[in-house]
């Protein structure tokens, strides 16, 4: 009697694998996987493809496999690799499964490193809330395990909370950790070259123009002794939030009607007023700062500006010290030339201190790192808002970690190249932690608002930062509200979300208690409506992308020059107006060494490298849906592109900081 068989038909399935680009990413293990739909499942399969190196740096290996079961979507892949061979780490990008009989393929994202006989887990299209989660054990130790990688510290009392030690995972790829350390190497033997031949000290002002030669012509230079520049630095430069609209002259400046009246076009000072033409910045909040040493000098001045005719805002009065008498005298631009000059020189001491301090490093850096750190350590790989949120935050622990060890250490370049020191820096992101609120300062509407001057009718056709500012915190503000929706529309949603709720409490507990700290998040961390949600996160995005931008790109043009935007003077400030020579000009600004320290790393500072807002680096949201609000944003961002450069054509001077193309996604620098 004869015997038959039925053959069983096998299904291919191709499977592509992308390697991470850092040094090291690559692996010599053996890797394998399964395959998942809901109630089948493949056999083991090694990824192997013979005689060829699999997993190298940068690569995407495709291999194929066949299995008796149809899956024609593959729901749930599991992986795992052995510690075989010299290299076994691994940083998966990651996978993609493709049906080759029906070509349907299903996106796996992993971007996380691959321990030793370690069972991952990746979904496809993995983006759900954690109560939806069909898997939520092996979610909940996963998240177990980040947690104990992502731990939050104080690093330095009084300041914000950052990660306790650097993970694998936040590390600079390596193409950008070659850009940053070449850019650092040419800097470094170009200024050694140059101090060589043209020693310490300064012959005169073409001797200090020579220096631009170096790095390229800082955009601050052109403009030597300029009131009109020194009126748009306040409103366009790297500080462009002290500026506030004055109702009033404070009772330590001492201003007057009859010293200021000659530079208000004819108008009172009620008039100034009244027509919102007259401006104040005070930097009172920098009195009793620490210097690097006992005899060097820091300013805690008040500065007047006023909005003329000609839409251009100018200083009309300067005093350098919260005080008034006859050693601080009000400095005015009738003065004797260089005096005036000197002047702003030391106002600008103040500013450019603030600035670095709190504008760029605390408000941005710092801020944000504890932030990230909280979200990585309460919301999952897979969850919505993770998602968005990453691409936000790429390479910011690991600049802030490379900046703990050069910027803001003792003996680093801060104390080389400053008045305060890091000490003086240190003290006022000290005070500042006592006022920075998310829900004022960290959300752009209301923190001009506050300083009365969110009104376009006022400072009209010159505060280009705010008008252009405001175009892309509202393109990030509609893109933020259209992706909540879409995983917030269930009622009760989001306060079952434990994920989000944990992020929210722990963004609010204190540094002493081992969380952020960050205060104004609304409703004390506990989100319960998308209102609070979505101003929590459009503040984040908008901060790590525009606010630091506006505060970071800008730096070698400002700062290269030292007599547009100087970080360290010597010497006194004027104590009264007595003509000033040249010669005391030269001898105030920094030396030719400091300088020269000062335009290296700036210029190293001032390098986008990273990809530009909505062009992400690394594409965690892959949800159709969500995938298509993405594309809105994009479009989005080209419009407001678009209507910049409209602008900028009419501008006597264009302001092309705030252009999208000009804007990364993240604190990558």
């Amino acid at each position: 009697m004869g015997s038959c068989s039925s053959k069983v038909k096998m299904v291919s399935y191709k499977i592509s694998v992308k390697t991470g680009d850092q040094i090291g990413d690559g692996t010599d293990a053996n890797v394998y996987i399964k395959l998942y739909e809901e109630g089948n499942q493949t056999i083991v399969h090694t990824l192997d493809n013979c005689f060829k190196n699999d997993f190298e740096r940068d690569h995407i290996d495709n291999f194929s496999v066949s299995s008796q079961f149809n899956i024609s979507k593959v729901q749930r892949v599991e992986l795992w690799r052995d510690n075989c061979g010299l290299l076994s780490n691994w940083y998966l990008d990651w996978i993609e499964v493709t049906n080759k009989a029906t070509n349907t393929k299903c996106l796996f994202p992993a971007m996380k490193w691959i321990k030793e006989n370690h069972r991952y887990f990746f979904n496809n299209m993995d983006s759900c809330l954690p109560q939806d989660d069909p898997f939520k054990e092996s979610r909940m130790s996963e998240l177990q395990d980040i947690q104990k990688e992502y731990q939050l510290r104080v690093n330095i009392h009084g300041l914000p909370a950052q990660v306790k030690e650097l993970p694998e995972d936040e590390k600079f790829s390596c193409i950008y950790k070659c850009r940053l350390e070449i850019e650092t190497i040419l800097n470094e033997a170009a200024k050694f070259c140059l101090v060589k031949c043209n020693g310490n000290e300064w012959k005169d002002f073409d001797d200090v123009k020579n220096m631009y030669t170096l790095f390229g012509c800082p955009r601050g230079s052109k403009y030597f002794n300029n009131d009109e520049s020194f009126g748009r630095q306040r409103l366009n430069g790297l500080n462009p939030s002290l500026l506030k609209l004055c109702t009033g002259i404070p009772g330590k400046f001492g201003v007057t009607e009859d010293i200021i009246r000659p530079f208000l076009e004819g108008k009172t000072m009620k008039q100034a007023m009244d027509g919102n033409r007259l401006f104040i910045i005070d930097l009172g909040i920098l009195e009793d700062c620490p210097t690097l040493r006992q005899y060097i000098v820091m300013t805690c001045p008040f500065a007047l500006f006023y909005f003329n005719d000609c839409k251009r805002l100018m200083p009309i009065a300067i005093q350098l010290f919260q005080k008034e008498n006859q050693c601080f005298p009000v400095f005015l631009p009738s003065d004797p030339e260089y005096t005036w000059m000197l002047a702003k020189m030391w106002y600008s001491l103040a500013d450019s201190t603030y600035h670095q301090a709190l504008t760029h490093l605390n408000f941005t850096h710092l801020m944000m790192e504890g932030i990230s750190v909280a979200a990585k350590r309460n919301l999952a790989h897979s969850h919505p808002i993770m998602n968005l949120l990453n691409p936000h935050f790429l390479y910011l622990m690991a600049i802030d970690s490379l900046a703990l060890r050069t910027l803001i250490e003792f003996g680093g370049i801060i104390d080389k190249t400053s008045n305060a020191g890091i000490n003086g820096h240190f003290h006022l992101m000290e005070k500042s932690m006592d006022w920075w609120s998310l829900d004022l300062h960290g959300t752009l509407p209301e923190e001009l608002k506050s300083r009365g001057v969110l009104d376009p009718s006022i400072l009209t056709g010159a505060y280009h930062m705010r008008d252009d500012a405001l175009l892309l915190y509202d393109a990030i503000k509609t893109y933020v509200e259209k992706y909540v929706m879409l995983y917030y529309s269930t009622e009760g949603s989001m306060t079952a979300d434990y994920e989000l709720q944990n992020w929210g409490a722990e963004l609010v507990k204190s540094r002493t208690e081992g969380g952020v700290g960050i205060r104004g998040v609304p409703n004390k961390g506990k989100f319960v409506t998308t209102d609070q949600l979505n101003l929590t996160l459009t503040a984040i995005i908008y901060i790590c992308s525009v606010g630091h931008a506006s505060a970071n790109f800008q730096q070698y043009d400002e700062y290269g020059s030292p007599f547009n935007y100087p970080y360290a003077l010597s010497g006194d400030p004027p104590k009264d107006k007595s003509p000033v020579t040249e010669d005391c000009i030269l001898q105030t600004i920094a030396k030719r060494p400091q300088l020269l320290e000062l335009m290296a790393i700036t210029k190293v500072l001032s390098q986008k490298a990273t990809q530009s807002l909505g062009d992400f680096e690394r594409q965690m949201i892959v949800d159709p849906p969500a995938v298509e609000i993405v594309k809105e944003f994009q479009q989005k961002l080209r419009d407001v592109g678009k209507i910049i450069d409209k602008r900028n054509k009419q501008r006597e001077h264009p302001y092309d900081w705030l252009h999208p193309k000009a804007i990364p996604n993240a604190i990558s620098i």
